[in-house]
């Protein structure tokens, strides 16, 4: 891999472009890190609002038509709808892996195969969850491991 850096002091901005030869699993990792660089989502803990860098977050999960949202020493509710937390975060390294859970794919720790097609997740935090079969085959490609 190769790295170019240059300084323009004219510009305004700054613009990260990708060049490759074909989108593989490490140039795809570095999309993913790029895109959740400086993202914030909005939670809540103890009536206080907290804004929650989303690269902090092992996964999110839907229980009793509350939001939960889990980093690795806290929990936090939010007021989204888990489906709008993964229109927002499947582009930076999230995958659905069940109807009330998703999960950022750079915390998971090992994976284990289930019955029925359904995988057993651990995660960096020692949290497991199960993913269902809907959703295993989508997670070992975007894991590079089928």
């Amino acid at each position: 891999m190769k790295i170019t850096i240059n300084v323009d002091e004219s510009l305004q901005e700054t613009e990260i472009v990708v060049n490759c030869g074909t989108l593989d699993a490490q140039t795809e990792q570095i999309i993913t890190a790029l895109r959740l660089f400086d993202r914030q989502i909005t939670v809540t803990k103890n009536d206080e609002l907290v804004f929650l860098d989303v690269s902090k977050i092992i996964y999110v999960e839907s229980v009793d038509r509350k939001t939960f949202v889990y980093t690795s020493d806290d929990c936090f509710e939010t007021k989204l709808r888990l489906y709008e937390i993964e229109e927002r975060l499947c582009s930076c390294g999230f995958l659905r892996t069940g109807k009330a859970s998703l999960v950022q794919l750079k915390f998971i720790r090992s994976l284990k195969a289930e019955i029925n097609r359904k995988l057993r997740l651990t995660l960096e935090n020692g949290e497991q969850l199960i993913v269902s079969r809907q959703y295993a085959d989508e997670l070992k490609r975007r894991l590079g491991v089928k």
